[in-house]
């Protein structure tokens, strides 16, 4: 299994950025999706996760700004970002809980990162 993370780069505040991130190999189910951020020198914390169903969680500092999404067909999760601040910079990881089998249970993959940079 491998996720590819797209979507990064450097954007002026106030502007807008979309990530993507696509799971491929064997899969057999997916369940949460989700994007952590890490800024240089902390912890990596949860920006958002999407269910299965749609449900959708955001950190405080994100609502209202970011949208997760999904596409099931394509098991692939989205992240937009809009009216971004210097903030809000940082390495944007993907994770996955997904299942290879019936019987492999649910485990977590994680994309390999994309630098998103808020600058003037």
């Amino acid at each position: 299994v491998q996720l590819q993370a797209f979507g990064g780069g450097l954007v002026q505040p106030g502007g807008s950025l979309r990530l993507s991130c696509a799971a491929s190999g064997s899969i057999f189910s997916i369940s949460t999706m989700s994007w952590y951020h890490q800024a240089p020198g902390k912890q990596r914390e949860l920006v958002a996760s999407i269910t299965s169903g749609g449900g959708t969680n955001y950190a405080s500092s994100v609502k209202g700004r970011f949208t997760i999404s999904r596409d099931n067909a394509k098991n692939t999760v989205y992240l937009q970002m809009s009216n971004l601040k210097p903030e809000d910079t940082a390495v944007y990881y993907c994770n996955v809980k997904l299942g290879t089998s019936l019987i492999a249970g649910l485990h977590d993959y994680w994309g390999q990162g994309t630098q998103v940079t808020v600058s003037s």
